[in-house]
């Protein structure tokens, strides 16, 4: 497996995005999950974790009991900001601990997870190869602990009002997300299929970002980020993708406009251990 190159986002931009992925992500698939979990206390390993917004989010939704939580970043600077707004209490009271572990997802191994209750995270899939999401999947089934990936890109956007570049942007970003073999808008179908093939039962449900004009500077960065990434696929584009993105800008500042970008979350449960196979 090679070295995953995971991109190194900002603090200000994940700041930025929590409130959006937190009424995105998939609550349908709390309830299986849960009936799946081990008894307490929980070991929670969060791939990727950024600022923690994962934990922030999951840790007071998995049930009683303590919980411990194994962050794991390749930038230190964001495991310092994770460990420290990670919750430390669960709403029952019971006691949530904090870990990190600074390193390459591809050094993820069954060992690694030896006690895992479970593997999460958030926006991740889509920035991995599919050598990466395999070598995941097998760790887990190695493990046999469930896996919650939450808010893959879809490939799909949807801008109200339209407008006649918006496929072609669109397109061109999908493509740039695919680059050097990174799986972008096929990430759930390709996981889906290797979680699968090591055993697992799996579950998506659809998480969208809904953006309103209470969204507007979240709107307005991702449209940077976009349109750029489209651009940087399609250098031919600039010309009529810098007018696309100034009356994209003004409508957002206007209030005008709506945008809803696709994501999908996933839900892997391994396959029970059969009744002494550890004997």
């Amino acid at each position: 497996m090679k070295t995953t190159e995971v991109p190194r986002y900002t603090p200000d931009w994940l700041e930025l995005r929590e409130g959006a992925d937190a009424s995105a992500r998939a609550a349908e698939l709390l309830e299986p999950l849960r009936a799946r979990l081990t008894d307490p206390p929980l070991v929670v390993h969060d791939l990727g974790c950024g600022t923690g917004s994962m934990g922030r989010w999951l840790a007071p939704r998995l049930g009683h009991g303590p919980q411990l939580w194994i962050l794991h970043d390749r930038d230190p600077d964001l495991l310092d900001r994770a460990a420290v707004r990670t919750p430390r209490t669960c709403p029952d009271g019971s006691r949530i601990t904090v870990a990190t572990a600074r390193g390459d997802l591809a050094r993820l191994t069954a060992d690694t997870l030896a006690d895992a209750s479970l593997v999460t995270a958030s926006a991740l899939l889509d920035v991995l190869t599919r050598d990466e999401v395999d070598g995941i999947a097998a760790a887990c089934a190695g493990a046999g602990c469930p896996a919650l990936l939450a808010l893959s890109v879809a490939g799909r956007v949807e801008l109200t009002p339209g407008d006649p570049l918006d496929a072609e942007i669109a397109d061109a970003f999908n493509a740039h997300q695919r680059r050097g073999g990174l799986l972008g808008p096929d990430a759930i179908a390709v996981a889906s299929e290797v979680f699968a093939r090591h055993g697992a039962t799996v579950r998506t449900q659809a998480s969208p970002w809904q953006l309103g004009s209470e969204d507007s500077a979240l709107t307005a960065e991702w449209l940077r980020g976009w349109v750029g990434a489209a651009v940087e696929h399609r250098p031919d584009l600039a010309p009529r993708a810098e007018a696309y993105l100034r009356r994209r800008l003004a409508e957002c500042a206007a209030g005008a406009l709506r945008v809803v970008v696709h994501h999908t979350d996933l839900l892997a449960l391994p396959a029970p251990v059969p009744m002494g196979a550890a004997a």
